[in-house]
């Protein structure tokens, strides 16, 4: 072999037998990919799931006083238009005097405080109270307008919770939770 003569593999540059192990590996990959395909997809959530994770409430017939339950994620939620003496007696509370004194709205920070304003559809709408309508203790559904404070009552146990859903009396260790909700206009609501 002279000094001259020089073939691909010595200089470095591909060869036939590089072009098959890289179009063999790209296959293999090609091919794991499309046989996992399956596994994967079905992971995904199904398409009634994705219609669940947020529902909208026409709240219009609701008069000051009134509720109505919903159903989110399988849940009973709670709408209520409070009356202002409502939502005045449940201002008046001093939060010394709850069991539960975190706000339990998935709205705001997790240190928020249990004020009436904090738990209510805030500034300009406080009449509005949306809730998870689950007891905290076991998990049973309270009756509405009932109780010791006129907020909701579960019979299972005897829990009390005041117009603002925040554990007032019994077992219960934690308010109602406030789900995420927004007015996405002046007489519908969204959860989720």
């Amino acid at each position: 072999m002279s000094e001259h003569d020089t073939s691909s593999e010595t200089l470095g540059e591909p060869t036939r037998r590089d072009f098959l192990y890289l179009a063999t590996g790209m296959a293999g990959v090609v091919g794991a990919t499309a046989a996992a395909w399956p596994f994967i997809d079905q992971m995904r959530p199904d398409a009634s799931t994705l219609a669940l994770a947020s529902i909208e409430v026409d709240v219009s017939s609701l008069q000051p006083g009134m509720s109505l339950t919903a159903k989110w994620r399988g849940k009973p939620v709670f709408i209520r238009n409070r009356t202002d003496k409502e939502v005045e007696e449940a201002k008046a509370v001093p939060l010394d005097e709850l069991k539960d004194p975190a706000a339990r709205n998935a709205n705001l920070p997790a240190d928020s405080e249990a004020t009436d304003l904090d738990r209510s559809a805030g500034e300009g709408k406080e009449n509005w109270i949306v809730m998870i309508g689950s007891c905290t203790h076991l998990g049973c559904v309270p009756l509405g307008q009932a109780g010791d404070f006129g907020g909701w009552f579960c019979p299972c146990h005897g829990s009390h919770y005041d117009t603002a859903g925040r554990i007032r009396k019994g077992p219960a260790p934690e308010n109602l939770p406030v789900p995420t909700f927004t007015f996405v206009s002046d007489t519908v609501i969204k959860i989720g």
